[in-house]
């Protein structure tokens, strides 16, 4: 068991969300924190979530029930503005502008990563307008096209370098000796003046990460499919599927959508 593991940039509602294997990685990894490090959501608009991105929040509802003793922490990403409230409500989390931990005597901190983007912070309006034409290019264009988009607006904006910079000054100032982002989609690991940087990648690309905090140190890994095929051998899959499911029916039906008929089948 892991004592954190970190997840950030799922967007959710966009057509690149690999949400599925976010949530059956979870499941299959063990540990005392979660920490959603941001960007959690495309955009604000609800109806763009399928049913497996309401699947894995009803998950992290479940998560956050004391009865399983797991610190379920969601942190703001530049997407996820003008949700917190209600996300806060219906998933169960509180949801913070940056979350720090003392973990083996030292000071950890978990920042999305936007507040070191003078672009996004400088053009709201002009990055709104910018997510709602990549999730548009993702239906026209597809999703390799959508991920190559991705990465290559990375690159010219040069946010890794950046954000990265930025976090440590932060960090240096809060007396933090690890400080976590996400944000540029593109996972990283770098040292600078006796603090550490790790960039938790994203799960938008075809090789998504996340990261894991515990006894071993910090790791980046990179999800692959056919590591989590198998589902535990404790785990009873009709049993699971039934408490998904519930979850799943319960979720969308306190965020109104089992009144729409495009969620009827939710849950079924």
């Amino acid at each position: 068991m892991c004592d954190t593991l970190i997840l950030s940039d799922l967007h959710l509602g966009s057509e690149i969300s690999r949400a599925r294997d976010a949530m059956r990685m979870l499941k299959q990894s063990s540990f005392r924190r979660l920490i959603l490090l941001g960007d959690i959501f495309s955009d604000l608009n609800f109806g763009r979530l399928k049913k497996e991105h309401w699947q894995f929040l009803g998950y992290i509802r479940k998560l956050s029930n004391p009865k399983r003793q797991v610190e379920v922490v969601w942190v703001e990403g530049n997407h996820d503005r003008g949700l917190t409230e209600v996300m806060s409500h219906l998933v169960g989390v509180n949801v913070y502008q940056e979350y720090s931990w003392e973990y083996s005597g030292m000071r950890h901190l978990a920042i999305h990563g936007h507040q070191f983007d003078r672009f996004v912070i400088n053009n709201l309006l002009l990055s709104r307008l910018g997510t709602l034409m990549h999730i548009r290019l993702q239906k026209i264009q597809g999703k390799p096209f959508a991920r190559l988009l991705d990465r290559l607006n990375t690159r010219w904006l040069r946010l890794s370098s950046k954000v990265s910079s930025g976090a440590v000054s932060h960090a240096r100032f809060r007396q933090a000796g690890r400080v976590f982002c996400g944000h540029t989609h593109a996972p990283m690991h770098i040292e600078k003046d006796g603090i550490q940087y790790f960039n938790a990648g994203s799960w938008t690309d075809s090789r998504p990460t996340f990261v894991t905090i515990g006894e071993e140190g910090v790791h980046i890994h990179e999800y692959h499919e056919h590591e989590y095929d198998e589902r535990p051998d404790d785990c009873d899959p009709s049993e699971e599927r039934s408490e998904s499911d519930s979850a799943v029916i319960s979720f969308a039906g306190e965020a109104g959508l089992l009144e729409d008929a495009e969620y009827e089948g939710v849950g079924s």
